[in-house]
């Protein structure tokens, strides 16, 4: 099988790491910053950054509305940090004019762990992910207060959840790209390749 197109939304954030981790993970990278991108790949990454500044670009971009759609059709996305509040139906503490893509029926708090100063790494055991814990990277991330029946928890750290998965999508407080261990990613591109397999049959 070829491999699969893996975009990542480039409108602010840690975007240069994440292509650097997908190609690692076996993926074809793509930075997307126009509605005509996105049509072209297979799965999507949603970096970590401005939750707040990456919803107004998407908007601005004519981004928001196509991104929404791929995602309610089933296209793979992960999201890190504000990635994830991205993904979240409900935000506890939005700021004014904050968007979201949805697709994770699970409420996120902001900046939850604390502020920049207050950044840390952890040792993360994820679900689906074998081996050692993952090295966990938290920058002002968020933590999800509570998950909807069809979301699963992955990992939780401190008592709070940090990973979540929902059918095709895919979200953690942490950022997985900033440490060298790309396994998160690689489960993620497992995602994308089972969604081609499925659509092909």
């Amino acid at each position: 099988m070829t491999s699969p197109v893996v975009g990542v939304l480039a409108l602010q954030g840690d975007v240069r790491e994440h292509l650097v981790a997908l190609a690692t993970a076996d993926a074809v990278a793509r930075a997307v910053r126009r509605p005509e991108e996105l049509a072209e790949v297979d799965g999507i990454v949603l970096p970590g950054g401005e939750s707040t500044t990456i919803s107004k670009l998407a908007v601005l971009f004519g981004l928001m509305e196509p991104l929404r759609a791929r995602v309610r059709d089933g296209l793979p996305v992960y999201g890190t940090c504000a990635g994830m509040i991205l993904l979240a139906d409900k935000i506890l503490d939005p700021r004014s004019g904050q968007e979201t893509v949805g697709g994770i029926d699970m409420i996120v708090r902001r900046n939850a762990f604390g502020r920049q100063n207050e950044s840390f790494e952890a040792a993360v055991d994820v679900r689906g992910v074998e081996g050692d814990p993952v090295e966990g990277v938290f920058i002002r991330a968020p933590w999800v207060e509570s998950v909807g029946a069809r979301a699963e928890v992955l990992a939780e750290y401190d008592g709070h959840i940090v990973a979540v998965r929902q059918d095709n999508a895919l979200a953690t407080s942490f950022h997985p790209e900033l440490t060298g261990d790309h396994r998160m990613h690689a489960l993620f591109v497992e995602m994308v390749r089972a969604r081609q397999a499925a659509g092909s049959l």
